[in-house]
């Protein structure tokens, strides 16, 4: 038995086809005027309707056992619509479960059949001074139902699986966005956290044997940049976790975690002067912070020792960013062509509809800017 059949909805459908064929088979059965019902002829329109209430179970093997019953209506009394209703109702589930190759051939079996019946039917009854009936009118209506019967069967199946294949490439799609939006997380914690680390290890390996407190210095700073950065992670990775686990509760970072930021580049040689004004929407702050953390770290790895201004600032409900250090301006950063650096704050830009641009200061330095319309 078909699944979707045991599905409440299709319970109910099928409930439907089952009144639906009572109904025609009443009909077929009240002594309609120039109709000569028999209790033969009565148990051929019982049987005729059949596959109309198992239709939805089993489409094929319903419209073919529709066709046969229709054969056996038309032999024993002159009721040439039923037969073609019912064959109209089956064949239209079989367009629409069917792959197209399939259900032609079931097109075409019924033209063949049903109009070969009604075309003998026809001939074979006394015509009337009005000339009636005309057996190519009756097949050709026939033919005209089974086909339009089996064209809107064929459309919503063709619909069907247009929306599957979009739902499956909007499934990709949010896959691979997903996936995108680990890589740039991750880039975002690592990339500054080993930027500044590699900065004070090599701070610490110069000064050690002459500067003992300044390279012990040097190593509790690579200690806590090293133990922040594992709690954002593991906080981070929570989320991917299965259903059940118990993810750290600790907050993503925000506009409050900006002024430690600066402290870290400060270590790292980079000074930052750090300038914040003006309510930042809570669903943007990540975005903003990722932004500064990212620009703040390209600037330790290929220009420190630098003096940088980072400046967020909302007015007139547009928020802005700019990011802007002294140190040598012709310089490549990462995500210039195909990396994550530039390319990853962009991403973070455009994401809200704000825009992005970055570059060399005419002399030297580099310059990162992006904005949004607040909502």
């Amino acid at each position: 038995m078909n699944l979707l059949a045991r599905r409440p909805s299709h319970r109910l459908l099928i409930l439907a086809d089952t009144i639906v064929a009572v109904l025609l088979a009443l009909a077929s059965t009240m002594n309609p005027p120039g109709l000569e019902v028999s209790a033969a002829s009565a148990l051929s329109c019982w049987l005729l309707v059949i596959p109309v209430a198992v239709r939805r179970i089993w489409p094929e093997s319903a419209y073919y056992g529709a066709l046969l019953a229709g054969l056996l209506v038309l032999a024993l009394q002159v009721n040439r619509l039923m037969p073609v209703m019912v064959a109209a109702l089956t064949v239209y589930l079989v367009a629409c479960t069917r792959p197209v190759r399939r259900s032609a051939i079931a097109l075409v079996s019924g033209l063949l059949v049903n109009g070969g019946a009604l075309l003998a039917s026809a001939m074979s009854a006394a015509p009337r001074t009005d000339g009636w009936p005309n057996p190519v009118f009756i097949v050709g209506m026939a033919w005209l139902v089974l086909m339009a019967s089996w064209s809107l069967g064929t459309t919503a199946r063709t619909r069907r699986e247009f929306a599957a294949r979009e739902a499956g490439r909007q499934a990709e799609r949010a896959v691979v966005d997903e996936r995108l939006r680990i890589v740039r997380e991750l880039h975002d914690v690592v990339a500054h956290s080993m930027s500044v680390i590699t900065v004070k290890a090599g701070v610490a390996a110069k000064v050690m044997d002459k500067h003992p407190e300044e390279g012990r210095e040097a190593l509790r700073a690579i200690e806590e940049i090293g133990r922040s950065s594992l709690v954002e992670m593991r906080q981070f990775l929570g989320a991917l976790r299965a259903p059940g686990s118990t993810p750290d509760n600790a907050p993503l970072p925000g506009l409050a975690d900006l002024p430690s930021l600066a402290h870290r580049a400060a270590e790292a040689g980079v000074r930052v002067d750090l300038s914040v004004s003006g309510a930042v929407p809570e669903s943007m702050e990540l975005s903003v912070y990722r932004i500064v953390q990212e620009a703040i770290t390209n600037v330790v790895r290929h220009a420190a020792p630098a003096h940088c201004q980072a400046s967020v600032s909302v007015v007139d409900g547009i928020l802005s960013i700019s990011v802007v250090d002294d140190g040598p301006g012709q310089r490549r950063l990462p995500g210039v062509v195909g990396g994550h650096g530039l390319r990853g704050m962009r991403e973070r830009a455009t994401l809200h509809g704000g825009t992005f641009e970055a570059g060399p200061l005419p002399g030297s330095g580099f310059g990162v800017y992006a904005s949004w319309e607040i909502p």
